[in-house]
């Protein structure tokens, strides 16, 4: 039968191909997808034509099912003891019906869920069949399906409503020849009126070709990967065409882009349990780049900034500033830092073109950061181009991500601002450039040796103006839509970093008690003073700035990996303080070192590099820890305490240590 109770020839299973349906490649066990399909097609038929589809059905009905069937929602034939339960020794059991039903079958443990034996039946749902074939009895009750709760069967559809035309040998769950339909079939039907799954929703592949939801095969490793990619990474550094995009630019032009979807693939895997995989990835991404027959572009570009990142963020710094240098060149060699190449290489496509002007810029970024946190390099793209002959700037990070590109502006106009009168608004992503920029200015500055230095009263201008012209809607790194925003998060350590590293050296810090902590860059000497001067309060307020942004509501680990050293130096000016012999906020103190520790321990399953720092910063506040409790067995240390006094300092020291211990238990190895 058809929708409209028509007749139609049944069709046997091997004409069944994939242009019937598309649920035909997805059914998988539950039987011949014709059958399937239309049995769901009838569990929304009305009562009326519900029945004409069963008076047309001339395939018997079984009289009645065994529990065990009826639970696993198979075929029975209605013998006792049915054929299933013969061949799995199983026990075989009728029930004439639930109405009377007082409780579950001894050795069951009881279900919390379970409708208590008081609740009113459905007084209108169709009848069930009483044991050996004695006609009908009492309506089912919601328990007839044990997988639904509350569910009752509309009137008029009963199991026998769904009775589809089987072909020989054939039924819907593998029942004998000749056999009627399917149990599990009614549940469809009642499915229409659930009240409340046992199950999540889309548990099986049932209840989501109920709702409309596709059923698909489980991801691959690979796939899985390139998700991870665009899920965990793709907004801390997003110059790669969004998803849908890329395989639109893939299936018009015809290019694969192996070795970007490699290098993808690789970066995804660092969030995943990948084994082995992920190591290949890398393998095979660096000898695509390296391949004399990759041809030279944008592209090229891409995939080595993001294997750039991703080994800065594993230990690799070398390897990481060898492909930083191959992907500078490549980009100048390209033109890449031109006005012009967006529009030349974009192909008409807005899109396109923009994620040219992110990359580029994304680069320009990178470049500087690796620069400053690692204080090895020297910012080379900062002398590289003219302003007047760079990109424009990107747009807000929802355009991009929805293909609606703005009119593009430039630097320039960025910098006039406040003097030409207009009243712009300006991406993000651009007071990112503009706080990247100020670190290249401060590392292009001639060494600062005296604190009445005019250079360094020049840069914290500059530092102090990027905090003060920022609009309302960026003073915060959230959209306008409350969602986090990464380019201003990034934005902001950047420009809270450049305060510490300025003001560090003439802050009166000593640092040589952090000496040991030197995984982002080399140790250097700051002198101590007996008295805190400007700069050490500068010092101390942008560490306590940088501790208060792990507090922000956005999982650390979607974080760019370059924050990890900006906690870190963070962190270095935390012990340097808690290392003096006395202060009087020392409690708040040691909550921020571990809170420093806590989200070092947190990004160490990722990057290797945290857990690194993790490890050095612990260390380091287990000496000072041990000398201040040394420290403590001289009297003299507790002149002007009190004995309430000594005994908490005791005690929150003791608790402090073991809490820090605890969170770094799980940090037993890097990731490979």
């Amino acid at each position: 039968m058809n929708l409209y109770g028509t007749a139609t020839p049944p069709r046997p299973a091997q004409s069944i191909s994939s242009s019937d349906s598309p649920l035909d490649s997805q059914i998988g066990d539950f039987g011949p997808a014709s059958l399937y399909s239309s049995a769901i097609a009838e569990s929304r038929l009305s009562p009326d034509q519900a029945s004409q589809s069963t008076a047309g059905n001339s395939a018997p009905s079984v009289p009645a099912a065994c529990l065990g069937c009826r639970g696993k929602h198979l075929k029975c034939d209605g013998n006792t003891p049915c054929a299933r339960c013969v061949s799995s020794a199983s026990e075989c059991v009728y029930v004439a019906s639930r109405r009377g039903y007082k409780g579950p079958r001894r050795g069951t443990a009881p279900n919390p869920n379970k409708r208590h034996a008081s609740s009113s039946p459905d007084a209108s749902g169709g009848g069930d069949i009483i044991p050996n074939g004695q006609g009908p009895g009492p309506g089912p009750g919601p328990e007839s399906c044990p997988m639904l709760l509350g569910a009752s069967v509309a009137p008029g559809l009963t199991s026998t409503a769904f009775t589809g035309p089987a072909t020989n040998g054939s039924a819907a769950t593998g029942g004998a020849p000749g056999g009627g339909g399917a149990p599990f079939l009614s549940a469809a039907a009642s499915m229409n009126h659930l009240q409340l799954y046992r199950h999540p929703p889309f548990a099986n592949p049932l209840d989501a070709v109920q709702h409309g939801a596709p059923i698909g095969p489980v991801a691959s490793i690979p796939d899985k990967c390139f998700d991870s990619f665009y899920y965990h990474y793709h907004a801390a550094h997003p110059f790669i065409l969004p998803k849908e995009h890329l395989y639109r630019h893939m299936r018009e032009t015809g290019q694969k882009l192996e070795h970007l979807i490699t290098a993808m693939r690789y970066v995804g895997s660092l969030f995943l349990d990948a084994g082995p995989v992920r190591a290949s990835y890398l393998d095979e991404a660096l000898r695509l780049c390296h391949s004399p027959i990759t041809p030279k572009d944008g592209f090229l570009v891409q995939a080595l900034l993001l294997l750039v990142v991703a080994l800065d963020g594993s230990c690799q710094q070398d390897k990481a500033r060898e492909l930083l240098a191959d992907a500078e060149r490549t980009a100048i060699e390209i033109g890449l830092n031109t006005r012009d190449f967006a529009a030349i290489n974009g192909r008409g496509v807005p899109v396109l073109e923009e994620s040219w002007r992110r990359t580029w810029w994304d680069l320009y970024v990178c470049d500087g950061m690796i620069a400053g946190v690692h204080r090895i390099t020297n910012f080379y793209l900062y002398d590289a181009t003219v302003i007047s002959s760079l990109p424009a700037l990107p747009c807000e990070e929802a355009e991009y991500l929805s293909g609606n590109i703005p009119h593009p502006m430039y630097l320039e106009d960025f910098d006039d601002q406040l003097f030409s009168g207009e009243d712009r608004p300006f991406s993000s992503f651009a007071y990112r450039i503009a706080a990247i920029r100020n670190l290249g200015r401060f590392m292009r500055c001639p060494p600062i040796m005296f604190p009445q230095d005019e250079n360094l009263t020049k840069l914290d201008a500059h530092l102090t103006n990027w905090r003060l012209h920022l609009p309302p809607s960026k003073r915060d790194p959230i959209d306008k839509n409350c969602a986090p925003d990464e380019m201003l998060f990034q934005a902001h350590f950047i420009t809270t970093a450049c305060t510490i590293m300025l003001h560090q050296p003439h802050s009166q810090l000593d640092a040589s008690p952090a000496r040991s902590v030197n995984s982002c860059a080399p140790y250097r000497a700051v002198p101590t003073g007996d008295a805190f001067n400007i700069h050490t309060l500068h010092t101390i307020t942008a560490a306590c700035d940088i501790s208060k942004m792990i507090t922000y509501a956005v999982p650390l680990q979607h974080h760019t990996h370059f924050f990890t050293c900006v906690i870190t130096m963070a962190s270095i000016v935390h012990l340097s303080r808690w290392a003096l012999y006395f202060i009087q906020d020392e409690d708040d103190l040691r909550e921020q070192i571990r809170l420093s520790i806590g989200a070092l321990s947190k990004l160490s399953a990722i990057w290797k590099a945290a857990a690194t720092a993790c490890g050095q910063v612990k260390g380091v506040a287990q000496e000072i820890y041990r000398a201040k409790k040394a420290a403590q067995l001289t009297p003299a240390f507790w002149i002007g305490f009190t004995q309430a006094e000594m005994i908490n300092s005791l005690n929150v020291d003791d608790n402090v240590m073991s809490e820090i211990d605890s969170m770094l238990s799980a940090v037993t190895s890097a990731p490979q």
